[in-house]
């Protein structure tokens, strides 16, 4: 029961369910739909300056000095992933439809999850410190490299994205997160303070663009272009990713020698995709109607990390105790009268 409850999902992913579920049966149209698309754009804006507003640059700067460490993580990041995501798209083109597969490269080109990368490294009893640094460098280096991505497994798949589209991600990611960088002497304590209701926001406007993307796709038949038998599909390459990326997070850290703790770091923050930057890069990217269907594979993704990662932590953790407790044990036993 207890490994059955290691994989059980997260309220966010219950409340995401939810809202394509609202979306389905209530989409916003005409009016509506303008209301809330001006609603997403500011909630993004939000997001990505309150973002700003809490990163420490001490974090950023902390762990630069483990440079072998984040390049094995930035090469799985914004390497090993987008290499798997068109070497699946080549060997098997017909399996997705065309904006699923999009969906799949998008994911493959995001950077890095920086709160659950850093608290699953936690629980596993990794190198936090370097975690943090990790995970904020992909994150940064993802609002350019990311597009840009984007952009040439694209033109490899038949598509393009548009110097302008780039410009947009520019203009309401980067620039709001600049802004909150800016002001963080003067906003960066109150933000620290209220972590949990600046994280309920957060989760919010990321469920705010959800349903504008949802509710546009399925005005335009989203569930009418993927049956049971694609959806499953689409579950079991995402699957496929995941597990890949895994075993060559692992094997790799332990070829290149690095620590335990090293390696949980490591497995973490290269195997993991953000949802809460990849939603609003998807929503400026791929606007129209196929972002509903383009964000899919994302949101699957998001729940089967989570999942996964949530057993693998614990793995971790016990291991590390049991270490510890055959340490500990030899000391015990020469103590004994």
């Amino acid at each position: 029961m207890r490994r059955l409850l290691a994989f059980r999902p997260d309220g966010f992913t219950l409340a995401l369910v939810a809202v394509v579920t609202v979306a389905t049966f209530l989409p916003c149209q005409g009016t509506s739909e303008r209301v809330f698309k001006f609603l997403a754009i500011f909630a993004i804006a939000a997001l990505f300056f309150l973002q700003g507003a809490r990163l420490s640059r001490a974090a950023v700067l902390g762990g630069i000095t483990h440079w072998r460490l984040h390049l094995l993580i930035l090469a799985a990041t914004f390497g090993l992933f987008p290499i798997l995501g068109l070497g699946l798209h080549a060997l098997a083109p017909g399996l997705l439809s065309q904006p699923l597969w999009l969906g799949v490269l998008f994911v493959c080109a995001l950077p890095s999850t920086v709160q659950s990368s850093i608290a699953f490294t936690s629980i596993g009893h990794g190198n936090v410190p370097a975690a943090i640094c990790a995970a904020t460098a992909s994150n940064l280096i993802g609002i350019f490299l990311t597009p840009i991505l984007v952009a040439l497994m694209m033109q490899l798949h038949g598509g393009g994205v548009s110097l302008d589209e780039v410009g947009k991600i520019v203009l309401q990611l980067l620039l709001p997160f600049i802004a909150g960088q800016v002001l963080r002497p003067w906003i960066g304590a109150w933000a620290l303070r209220n972590r949990r209701i600046l994280a309920v926001t957060d989760r919010s406007s990321i469920l705010l663009v959800v349903y504008v993307a949802f509710s546009e796709a399925v005005v335009h038949g989203i569930w009418h272009q993927l049956p049971p038998a694609r959806f499953a599909v689409l579950i079991a390459i995402n699957g496929a990713l995941l597990g890949a990326v895994l075993l060559a997070t692992t094997f790799s850290s332990r070829a290149f020698g690095f620590s335990r703790a090293d390696e949980v770091a490591i497995v973490f923050c290269g195997s993991k995709k953000t949802l809460a930057s990849g939603i609003p890069m998807a929503n400026v990217l791929f606007a129209g109607p196929s972002v509903g269907m383009t964000v899919l594979p994302l949101m699957i993704f998001h729940q089967m990390q989570l999942m996964v990662c949530a057993w693998l932590a614990r793995r971790y953790a016990a291991r590390a105790e049991a270490e510890s407790s055959a340490e500990l044990l030899p000391v015990s036993a020469a103590g004994r009268p």
